[in-house]
């Protein structure tokens, strides 16, 4: 975590460091809107920071993300290496759009090469509220801490109705099985509800999850005949 966000999160503050952390907070989310505005409908994949070109989550991840983006979504990632890369590089290399939502860190993550645009943000909450905002699906690949909590924030914010229906897919159930398996156990002893297991969708096929999208997105949300975004206010120096 950045300085200023360690030292809000170790309790009260005086009220003007208070107030100036809530001032960083709105401009850092204005920075976010301004960069990611025009992204188009996108879908978001979350994963691993750590794998690297060759290794089979990085190629399957490239693969779904080419797929993806030629449904015409902008595929939208952390913007740093792993996962995040084979998934923006995925969508450059059809010809798709890349876009991403970096997050700066003591020991600076970078973003990736294949990026059409991104923005770097100080604070993980807007970070994550950016992935969310803007993404009609999420896609869940082999990933960490980070990556659990922003599937969990996602399925939460669909469990409790704060978003739309959006489908969450969780790929490749030889590496997410124990997480099933933790999922079942809630649901057994009552903390989760039989039904909120229809919230997400786990497979190996991609087949199966694109059309998924097509099902729960597309169709859905009436993507294809959507109205085009609002154009550029030049007094706001906005651009596509």
């Amino acid at each position: 975590m950045v300085k200023s966000e360690i030292i809000f999160l170790s309790g009260p503050q005086s009220r003007w460091k208070e107030f100036t952390f809530t001032c960083k907070v709105f401009i850092e989310f204005i920075k976010g809107f301004r960069a990611l505005h025009f992204a188009g409908p996108c879908v978001t994949i979350f994963g691993s920071a750590r794998f690297k070109e060759g290794h089979p989550y990085y190629e399957k991840t490239r693969e779904i993300a080419g797929r993806i983006a030629q449904l015409g979504f902008t595929i939208m990632t952390g913007g740093g290496p792993g996962i995040m890369e084979a998934a923006n590089r995925g969508a450059k290399e059809v010809g798709g759009k890349s876009v991403g939502c970096n997050i700066v860190l003591p020991m600076e993550q970078k973003p990736n090469i294949w990026l059409d645009k991104w923005v770097s943000i100080r604070y993980f909450f807007v970070r994550k509220t950016l992935l969310i905002k803007y993404s009609y699906a999420f896609i869940v690949m082999p990933g960490g801490f980070g990556t659990l909590d922003e599937y969990f924030e996602a399925l939460t914010l669909i469990q409790t109705k704060k978003i739309n229906l959006f489908p969450v897919i969780i790929f490749d159930k030889e590496f997410h099985k124990d997480l099933i398996a933790h999922i079942e156990n809630m649901e057994a002893g009552g903390t989760i509800l039989p039904a909120d297991r229809d919230l997400f969708l786990v497979t190996d096929d991609i087949e199966e999850l694109i059309m998924a999208l097509k099902n729960n997105s597309i169709a859905r949300f009436n993507l294809t005949s959507k109205p085009a975004m609002h154009q550029p206010f030049k007094w706001l120096f906005e651009k596509k």
